[in-house]
């Protein structure tokens, strides 16, 4: 059985692993440019979503509830990973 703070780490881990593959990309092509801004932001998004999916996995307790609202937390992050590269739904949010 894992423990609370075995799935804090590994929760936690998923995001900062994330944030290493554009920074190892950037050692070896041109193409990928990232600014300290873009690393923040997706910073703040990932570990924001996996704050998120903590709280939501300590507080509630059925099974059913728990992926309805990670699933739900899920689609949210996809959509706006999502609207901030290619601006999907022209929002002023994803700089058009």
């Amino acid at each position: 059985m894992i423990t609370k703070n075995q799935r804090s780490i590994v929760l936690f881990s998923i995001p900062l692993v994330l944030l290493c593959i554009p920074m190892i990309a950037m050692q070896f092509s041109k193409s990928w440019n990232w600014s300290l801004i873009d690393f923040v932001a997706v910073g703040v998004i990932l570990f924001g979503t996996a704050f998120i999916i903590n709280l939501i996995l300590e507080k509630f307790k059925t099974t059913k509830s728990r992926l309805i609202l990670i699933g739900i937390t899920l689609t949210v992050l996809v959509l706006t990973w999502i609207e901030l590269a290619v601006g999907i739904f022209g929002s002023p949010f994803a700089g058009s």
